[in-house]
């Protein structure tokens, strides 16, 4: 079996191919439970983000194409469609991209902390479905506890940058006094939460938080002073709106054509600053056509987010040769299981010859023989047996000119006999 990784991600592949790859929270335990059905995937942790769509899986090593053709399929997709945008990895460079991704070496934003948790889910929810076992779980563990030492090591998240930070960034542009300005932010999760901080913290004039759980936007208009509404009193509250920044799990538009126009027509067509990071998109492509909205996607705020970064570049490096250490010490584990089945059955073969030997010195003692006879018994016979195989195979390893095996029981058995014939 072999550890395998296919996906695509903001590097690989345009929005318009990742927001149709994509596993919303309704359908990934149903997703998983097809993943591991394929023939030969025994585990799996679906990861799926705005810039990122991944397969994790523990599998047999020909369950490639399998898993390919069925991430295809599941989407309604030809493998031709999106094939050029995937990239596959295996054993060592599964681990390397996990790690990487884990600390947001692999991120839009380099270094972005978000990423971190939204990986933690999506092994959550693998391991609540039963869908991993010993390896993936040790190895998600092994990217968390990595990521800690990457944070704590290295001032890769010292610099608050992050998509949230560049759209807020972006409207500054656009907007010199934020302060005059009312903002309205579409969903409730991390992403969004962030934005509303960036906000805050710039002195923005107004938030409005609309989210599908109106419990959800009451709870973080609270942290805020901002106002809640539902996201079916968007069209009655958009014309208020300067800046719209869009964050949702929805698997269709929120905000489409018409109900823009309609807001621009009641703002006597005052510009609208719009940020949809989604994926898929929250806000339909078309709305980009109309005169006084300035619409960006996840994928424009590239050029602002590049100016962010410098300061990250040398912490990056530094948790690159973490990264590096870490991943040989996950395959040293790796190879250390070669070793454990090896090891109980040499100890389960011991075992029974202890328990043949200690019957016999028992039924000894139970007929009357001395205690020192029994014991003497129970000495020499143990002994005798434990090492009668290796002595065999030592002594035909040695007939035959065998000599790495010779070498290889001196080195197990730490009796330094081989060091000591070369002199």
């Amino acid at each position: 079996m072999t550890l395998l990784a296919i996906g695509l991600n903001h590097t690989t592949a345009p929005v318009n191919i990742r927001e149709r790859i994509t596993f919303g929270p309704d359908i990934v335990v149903a997703a998983l439970r097809g993943l591991t059905d394929i023939q030969g995937v025994h585990e799996a942790v679906i990861l799926s983000t705005c810039n990122r769509t991944e397969l994790y899986c523990h599998a047999d090593l020909d369950a490639q194409e399998l898993t390919r053709d069925w991430l295809a399929g599941f989407h309604g997709l030809a493998v031709e469609d999106i094939a050029p945008y995937l990239y596959v990895h295996r054993e060592r460079e599964v681990i390397k991209h996990l790690l990487s991704v884990s600390c947001g070496l692999d991120s839009l934003v380099l270094g972005e902390p978000q990423i971190l948790g939204q990986v933690k889910s999506a092994f959550q929810i693998s391991k609540d479905a039963g869908r991993v076992g010993k390896m993936l779980t040790r190895l998600f563990q092994h990217a968390f506890s990595t990521a800690k030492q990457v944070r704590t090591d290295t001032a890769i998240g010292d610099s608050p940058v992050s998509v949230a930070f560049a759209a807020v960034s972006l409207a500054r542009q656009i907007f010199a006094d934020l302060s005059q300005q009312t903002a309205m932010l579409i969903g409730a999760g991390e992403t969004i939460e962030l934005a509303a901080r960036h906000l805050a913290q710039n002195g923005v004039g107004r938030i409005i938080v609309a989210n599908r759980t109106i419990a959800r936007a009451q709870e973080l208009a609270q942290q805020f002073n901002a106002y809640a509404i539902s996201l079916t009193e968007i069209p009655a509250h958009l014309a208020e709106a300067d800046i719209v920044i869009a964050s949702t799990a929805s698997p269709v538009p929120i905000l489409g054509k018409g109900t823009v126009e309609s807001a621009l027509k009641k703002r006597r067509h005052q510009p609208i600053f719009m940020v949809d990071i989604a994926v898929p998109r929250d806000i339909e492509a078309e709305v980009s056509d109309l005169e006084d909205i300035y619409l960006y996607t996840v994928d424009d705020l590239d050029e602002v987010i590049q100016g962010n970064l410098r300061s990250r570049q040398e912490a990056a490096e530094q948790a690159g040769e973490i990264i590096q250490f870490q991943v040989e010490e996950f395959l040293a584990w790796m190879r250390s299981l070669d070793a454990v089945g090896l090891i109980q059955g040499y100890r389960q073969q011991a075992g029974e010859i202890r328990d043949q030997v200690l019957n016999k010195a028992v039924r000894m003692l139970e007929a009357g023989k001395p205690p020192e006879e029994a014991l003497n018994y129970l000495a020499q016979t143990l002994t005798n047996k434990l090492l009668h195989t290796p002595s065999a195979q030592m002594r035909e390893a040695s007939s035959n000119g065998q000599h790495e095996l010779l070498e290889a029981a001196d080195a197990l058995f730490q009796l330094g006999h081989r060091k000591r014939s070369k002199h």
